[in-house]
């Protein structure tokens, strides 16, 4: 069903890799809801994932571009303006990766060199969007920026790893950063905090699955999917939430605030 939500807003989604990826079904969702964007992701990305497919159920263009670099991000900025025909409403940071967790190194034994590349991937990347995207003035007012973040950021979750900290770095910079875009610019910036998903990215995290059926035990509305997130993202680019802005927003069916549920407890109870 569509509501027409983003009727005239032209955007810029960043990371969709495969339909299972949020921000791929985030920009189907936009599309349907009247919104015009252009897609990137990061040329070895666009290489692996299936984006031009995504650009032609959508009618996008897509540009590629490496978020750590401030040369591609600034002729990101410029192209998009160009394409779409004005500034900016709406931009999706969904970009995350770590190389430890990739090559299976733990917490204890980080290659700190991998440490600062998934740092840059994951976090500091988002800084270096909006910086490109406030230097240029491409936002328009009442504009919103969203990055996609996991509870991870407050909690420990053992194994996964340093992917936790590059989660509480994004979602101070959305923090700071957000003041001043709201302060000069009238633009809102938020993180949603999603419940596990099954997405090509996340299948990295060892015992992922595992996981998954706990937070799904744990949440009284069970996990959100990653549709559940778009729509949750769509929300957040549209007009209905002019003043929602420095916010960690949970989309997790509860899960952030329970202690425990009955179905853990039986687990545990039927062992004994």
């Amino acid at each position: 069903m569509s509501y027409n939500l983003l009727k005239g807003k032209r955007g810029i989604i960043f990371g969709a890799l495969d339909e299972n990826s949020i921000a791929w079904k985030t920009a189907i969702r936009a599309h349907e809801e009247g919104g015009a964007f252009v897609l990137t992701n990061a040329p070895v990305s666009i290489r692996m994932g299936q984006i031009d497919q995504l650009a032609k159920i959508t009618g996008s263009e897509v540009i590629p571009a490496d978020a750590t670099s401030e040369d591609d991000l600034k002729n990101l900025v410029e192209k998009s303006m160009e394409i779409l025909g004005g500034k900016i409403d709406f931009v999706l940071h969904s970009i995350g990766m770590s190389i430890n967790v990739r090559k299976g190194k733990h917490y204890t034994d980080q290659n700190y060199a991998w440490t600062q590349k998934g740092t840059d991937v994951s976090a500091i990347s988002f800084h270096k969007v909006m910086q490109t995207l406030y230097k240029s003035d491409a936002m328009n007012e009442w504009g919103s920026i969203v990055a996609l973040s996991y509870m991870a950021a407050q909690r420990v979750f053992p194994d996964y790893n340093d992917m936790a900290d590059n989660k509480a770095y994004l979602e101070s910079v959305a923090r700071s950063f957000g003041y001043f875009f709201g302060r000069d610019k009238k633009v809102r910036v938020n993180t949603i905090s999603q419940s596990p998903t099954a997405t090509t990215a996340g299948s990295g995290v060892k015992g992922f699955d595992g996981f998954i059926a706990y937070a799904e035990k744990m949440s009284p509305l069970g996990n959100a999917s990653a549709i559940d997130c778009a729509n949750y993202t769509i929300t957040l680019f549209s007009d209905l939430t002019k003043r929602v802005t420095l916010q960690n927003l949970y989309n997790d069916g509860g899960f952030s605030n329970m202690g425990v549920s009955d179905a853990v407890m039986e687990a545990f109870i039927d062992k004994q």
